[in-house]
């Protein structure tokens, strides 16, 4: 009895092995049909245009806080090459992308013309730039900060001379910030600017720490 109930367990036993062995290999043939079958699409290449671009800051006002604000802008580096100043103040005037910013230069003022000496920017803008300015000792300060705080992302660039029309010694409409002055960085603005947002700071720090050890224990499985 005992011999025969050995005999019985040994067969089940052959018969689940080979009953595995069995499914393995149907398992594996179809996996490899399904890989067959895959047509794998090239990855879209990079262009040598989008090889050539870089980021530089643009400065406008925020809507609630009426503080000055730096807006990442992701431009063509050839054009840049070509008149960085003129690209750069145009692309000032034609204002945020973000919707929580606003230009701080009037409408309707142009560029007439921006050239370097020294460290010096003189920038030339057409009489829109205090006809068309809504005035106030805050909000013409923010314009020029704006204007100040963008140009001199460029190393060369350390003040900044207005005029308007050519001419140098005028000033806002209801002369509040004259432009008989050279212009220099606000850098207490943007301490401010980093101040404020120092807790979300930290906590896309905290999130990002904690995405990379996820990541490292997914690499080591």
């Amino acid at each position: 009895m005992k011999e025969g109930l050995k005999k019985i367990i040994i067969v089940i036993i052959i018969i689940l092995c080979i009953t595995g062995v069995i499914m393995y290999f149907i398992q594996s043939s179809k996996k490899n049909s399904k890989t067959e079958n895959i047509e794998y699409e090239p990855q879209e290449e990079i262009s040598e245009e989008q090889e050539r671009q870089t980021m530089i800051s643009l400065y406008f006002l925020n809507k609630n806080t009426r503080k000055v604000e730096p807006e990442a802008r992701l431009i063509d580096v050839k054009e840049l090459m070509k008149d960085p100043y003129t690209v750069i103040i145009n692309l000032l005037i034609d204002g945020p992308k973000n919707d929580n910013h606003e230009s701080s230069i009037p409408n309707g003022t142009m560029l007439i013309g921006a050239s370097l000496e020294g460290d010096m920017l003189k920038i030339n803008f057409s009489s829109e730039f205090v006809t068309n300015h809504v005035g106030g000792k805050d909000e013409e300060n923010n314009t020029i900060n704006c204007i100040v705080n963008t140009v001199t992302e460029l190393t060369e660039v350390n003040s900044v001379k207005i005029l308007i029309n050519g001419e140098a010694n005028l000033k806002f409409n209801d002369g509040e910030v004259e432009f008989s002055q050279n212009f220099i960085r606000s850098e207490w603005q943007e301490v401010s600017f980093l101040f404020e947002h120092s807790e979300k700071f930290t906590q896309n720090r905290n999130f990002l720490g904690t995405a990379k050890k996820i990541f490292y224990t997914i690499q080591r499985i």
